[in-house]
């Protein structure tokens, strides 16, 4: 069972104990909460009306409670890393320019409030805190910050940090324990390393697109923001090694996450292709470059993917008899996985006729009933309605700065003991800021007064 704290933010103090973890939680809906909470929740509702106070908060029993990051990122590589860490159950205090704060935030899709979801959907939970850097009282108000966090992430094109006096040589002496992470297209060193990169430049340099797509067509992008994503789950590996490795050393160190070495990481065994054979991969469609059948196929009414990878368990037999092609099993131009490859152009259109007879429902019953991996290929709706997507409890709804609920994606860690999960709602343009000042840097009345004015946080807030 999840555990949940309740705690007044007008109860709290700027001790480190007291304000991690806290998070400012609106009028949600109770369907973001799992099961074994929700009697609580709903409990808590019935006995006073607290989930409609704003001085309530909600703090989850994450497995990173207690770790503060300072976020410096933008718009998906950084802020995906740290909103799977905040889902875990760090506190993520975003420092946002004072103009406009992340990019993010006037990008569409847009809730009906005029809230981006875009920047719903991996800001969720975090602390907005505007700070200009540019400001001297900003900039030591962010040392401050430094002094009693964790981490430091940002991905600012190389340089920028150095000129702003905020390396991690710079910050280093102030806070020996500071993990510091820099996510850029190309990494901090290099010929390409002061060259702005956006996903789909990587996608391309990087050879992915390279072997995306039809055979013979245009270079397609995946689908999602591979290079993006692929870059913060690795930054957030290497944060959690060098946490870890914190505890050994006492030290903190700096992490240099380049996203175009992330991409050649998961080129699987296309690097390898060429160096072995001199042969350059090209685009396959849906095809494996090893096994076959291990594809898309259509149906007399949508599209099925079967998996069939050979080896000494080779499903190909029982295929062969649900196709009613049983003449195949023992025909050697068929024998495995690589050879049937070898032959693909002679086995192709025997398969596509073959699956165009039944609808996709019908192959995916009697090809499951057989142990044949298989199945659709759905659209977005599809995904969405799935029974197993809601088994996972993989939707959660939260709420956007100005209060409107949106179905956002859980997180997938789900672990026996500690809570997982979205923190909390969407944070408006410097949110937290007098949170900040006051809780975690425990500046009394006056100089909070005095720091608005001196324009170190832009605009008055």
């Amino acid at each position: 069972m999840c555990v949940f704290w309740l705690a007044r933010a007008d109860g709290a103090t700027s001790s480190r104990e007291n304000s991690v973890g806290e998070h400012r939680f609106g009028p949600m809906s109770k369907h973001m909460l799992c099961p074994s909470v929700q009697c609580l929740y709903i409990h808590a509702r019935s006995a006073a009306d607290i989930f409609h106070d704003v001085n309530w908060r909600l703090r989850m029993d994450g497995s990173l409670s207690g770790l503060r990051i300072l976020d410096l990122t933008r718009i998906l590589a950084g802020p995906f890393c740290t909103a799977t860490l905040c889902d875990l159950g760090a506190e993520v205090i975003k420092v946002e320019h004072p103009n406009g704060g992340d990019l993010s935030r006037g990008t569409a899709p847009f809730i009906s409030d005029g809230d981006s979801y875009y920047y719903l959907s991996v800001n969720r939970g975090k602390h907005s805190v505007t700070l200009d850097l540019t400001n001297e009282r900003g900039k030591e108000i962010f040392l401050d910050l430094v002094k009693v966090s964790d981490v430091v992430i940002e991905n600012f094109r190389p340089g920028t940090m150095d000129r702003l006096g905020l390396s991690y040589n710079d910050l280093r002496p102030l806070n020996p324990r500071i993990v510091f992470a820099s996510i850029s297209g190309f990494g901090q060193t290099g010929p390409y390393s002061d060259r702005p990169a956006l996903d789909i430049i990587v996608q391309a340099m990087g050879g992915l697109m390279g072997i995306t797509g039809e055979p013979g067509g245009a270079p397609v992008r995946a689908g999602t923001s591979l290079s993006d994503i692929v870059a913060g789950l690795f930054t957030t590996n290497a944060l959690l090694a060098a946490l870890y490795e914190r505890e050994r050393s006492g030290e903190g160190q700096m992490v240099d996450i380049s996203m175009m070495d992330c991409q050649l990481s998961i080129l699987e065994s296309a690097i390898g292709r060429y160096t072995l054979t001199g042969q350059i991969p090209q685009p396959m469609g849906s095809r494996h470059p090893t096994f076959t059948p291990f594809q898309a196929f259509q149906t007399q009414d949508s599209w099925i993917v079967i998996a069939i990878v050979g080896g000494l368990n080779d499903m190909w037999p029982r295929l062969c008899a649900a196709i009613e092609r049983v003449d195949l099993i023992d025909d050697p131009r068929f024998a495995d996985g690589n050879i049937r490859t070898e032959n693909y152009e002679i086995i192709s259109p025997i398969l596509n006729e073959a699956f165009l007879k039944k609808t996709t429902q019908e192959w995916l019953e009697e090809l499951q009933g057989l142990g044949i991996p298989v199945g659709p290929v759905n659209s977005i709706e599809d995904v969405v309605n799935d029974p197993q997507v809601q088994h996972r409890e993989m939707l959660a709804e939260v709420r956007s700065p100005t209060g409107t609920p949106a179905v956002v994606v859980n997180t997938p860690i789900k672990m026996s003991r500690s809570a997982s999960g979205p923190q909390g709602p969407g944070a408006s343009l410097g949110e937290h800021n007098d949170w900040m000042l006051r809780e975690v840097l425990g500046l009394p009345a006056d100089a909070v007064e005095a720091i608005n004015a001196s324009g170190a946080l832009g605009t008055e807030h």
